[in-house]
């Protein structure tokens, strides 16, 4: 999962990379609004962390300069914790509103609420999913490779959904448990494992070419590889 820090506080913002960072999130940081508006229209993030008191330009302006290009999730990270300046952040556009001081456990959980929100909304939009010879149509619940019909579980299917809409990056047990089972990840069961073992086994080992792939250490990948 790909974050955006936007803070001016170096201390801060050093602590929330390096401990988002161990969490397995991938963070870019800016210190500044200019530099963060920048790097959120032009960047892919999954969430834009904000603070709202910034030099250049303030959260948000920035929060609502970014609405009219991107709909990337932002949650808010400030000092001014008043109702009215809750309200008036999430009026520009804001989807979540964190006040200072808070616990690095609920901005962490946040984070993965906002991802969680962002992907049903997709999900709701978007029917068509394809990468190479595979096709999944969300709308009828369908997935078909080289036009032949994968036989899949309901949550082979979300799995298999969830891979291919963040094709080409590599996600975490963690996260999968968290997104495709709703669950907070015990790293002694082996339930990921399994399903992405049933999955391949639908999915690549009737074909020619693998498409589901094990990053050692890491997680699992969705990737057309043509080696």
């Amino acid at each position: 999962m790909k974050l955006l820090l936007v803070e001016d506080e170096v201390k801060l913002a050093d602590y929330l990379a390096r401990g988002l960072t161990e969490e397995g999130f991938v963070v870019d940081v800016a210190r500044n609004g200019v530099d963060g508006l920048h790097l959120a229209v032009e960047g892919d993030y999954d969430v834009v962390i904000l603070d709202r008191m910034l030099p250049g330009i303030d959260g948000v302006a920035v929060v609502t300069a970014l609405r009219s290009k991107r709909s990337t999730p932002v949650l808010m990270l400030t000092a001014m914790s008043r109702v009215e300046d809750r309200v008036s952040g999430l009026q520009s556009g804001a989807d979540d509103y964190l006040p200072k001081p808070f616990a690095f456990s609920e901005l962490v959980a946040r984070l993965h609420a906002l991802v969680r929100r962002s992907t049903t909304a997709s999900l709701a939009t978007t029917t068509m999913l394809r990468l190479g010879d595979l096709e999944v149509d969300l709308a009828r619940r369908k997935a078909t490779r080289e036009g032949r019909r994968l036989d899949l579980t309901a949550k082979e299917f979300t799995l298999l959904t969830l891979l291919l809409r963040r094709q080409g990056e590599v996600l975490s047990r963690t996260e999968i448990a968290e997104q495709v089972w709703d669950m907070n990840f015990d790293s002694e069961t082996n339930v990921v494992e399994v399903a992405v073992r049933r999955l391949r086994s639908k999915l690549d080992q009737p074909f020619e070419r693998p498409m589901l792939h094990t990053v050692r250490g890491m997680g699992y990948v969705l990737d057309d590889r043509r080696e």
